[in-house]
Formats: C-alpha cells, sequence, structure tokens
C-alpha cells in the first residue's frame, strides 16, 4: 500500500516549484500540508456510512491511476468538485489559511488543492483495490485513509500528520506545534469540531 510519502515521488515538484516560482523544498511541503488536508477532511467527512458511501462512489471514478502523474494533464475542474464535496463551504477558508502559511510562501492552495485532489482520490482508489486483491476485502474506506495518511509510518518527512489527523478527528493532542505541518491541526480543528 502506497503512502501520503509516495505523492511525493509522483509528482514532479520541480515542475510545481517551477509553476509558482518557489524553490523544491517549499513545493514539497506544500504538497505534503495539501496532501494531509485532503485525506484528514476526507476521513472526516468518512465517519458517517452517508460520507463513506459518497467517498466510495467517487473512487470509482478515479481509477487506474500510474505511478507518476502529470500536473499539467490534471482535471483542477474535477480537483474543485472534490474540495468542494470534502469541505462544502469551508473551502475558501481552507485554501487562504494554507496560503498564509510562512512555511509555503508563494505557494497559492487554491491552485494547488485542486491539482491535488484528483491524484489523492486515484490513489485510493489504487490501495482499496490492492487491499481488494490482497485478500484485504478492501477493509473500509477509513483504512485505506487511515493507511495513506500513515503510509511509511517511520518516514521523518510526514512527522505531524498524525497530529494532524489527531486534531481534525479531535484525537485530544496537546501538541500546538504540529511538526512540520504548523498550524494546520488547529486550522482543521476548528473547521470540523475538533478537539485542540
Amino acid at each position: 500500500m502506497t503512502g501520503l510519502s509516495d505523492i511525493l515521488k509522483m509528482l514532479p515538484i520541480d515542475d510545481i516549484a517551477k509553476q509558482f516560482g518557489v524553490d523544491s523544498a517549499v513545493a514539497s511541503q506544500a504538497v505534503e500540508e495539501g496532501s494531509a488536508t485532503i485525506l484528514s477532511g476526507l476521513a472526516k467527512n468518512a465517519q458517517t456510512s452517508e460520507g463513506a458511501s459518497a467517498i466510495e462512489k467517487a473512487l470509482g471514478k478515479h481509477s487506474g491511476q500510474g505511478d507518476t502523474v502529470d500536473v499539467k494533464s490534471v482535471d483542477a475542474v474535477d480537483g474543485g468538485k472534490i474540495l468542494n464535496h470534502i469541505f462544502g463551504d469551508k473551502k475558501e477558508t481552507v485554501e487562504k489559511e494554507l496560503t498564509k502559511s510562512d512555511k509555503t510562501a508563494g505557494i497559492d492552495f487554491g491552485q494547488l488543492l485542486p491539482m491535488l485532489a484528483p491524484i489523492i482520490m486515484g490513489m485510493l482508489s489504487k490501495n482499496k483495490t490492492q487491499s481488494a486483491e490482497a485478500g484485504g476485502g478492501g477493509g473500509g474506506i477509513m483504512d485505506v485513509i487511515g493507511g495513506l495518511l500513515g503510509g511509511g509510518g517511520s518516514n521523518a518527512g510526514t512527522g505531524g500528520i498524525g497530529d494532524l489527523l489527531s486534531g481534525v478527528l479531535g484525537g485530544g493532542d496537546d501538541k500546538k506545534d504540529g511538526g512540520p505541518l504548523g498550524g494546520i491541526t488547529d486550522l482543521l480543528g476548528g473547521l470540523f469540531g475538533g478537539k485542540k
């Protein structure tokens, strides 16, 4: 099963950096933050049977993703629709709050998140299929999302993502500085009503 760090391997980070006029480290950080935010939103939605069912249905439309992605071929309009389903009327707030971060200065998340959303849905679809083929029976959408968020568990580059998910889902994490993801935990926790 692939993990969040695999999103970084799939994407041409240098091309994204060039597109936004930032260096590769900033682009990589932005992709990580944006991906974790989308996945955490999906995880929150998947807590209801209605939300989980909607995600399962959407995954069927995003199958067949390869091991690499050309960002120019990503359907950002579809990405915008995905984000509307995930965040509802909080979509613009999420984009603005992420864009304000000093750690990813120069990145407009209003442009980046719609690019990432279809890629993440494709990875979730792929992971779900692989899990089913491995005899895991699909494992439920929360397991698939959790697997992607927690993939590469010992990878230092994804530190703080567990804190992020915990904050979003009300996990009672007392850390205020969620590792490299900074205040995103507080942002999402507030948006989704999670405990801080």
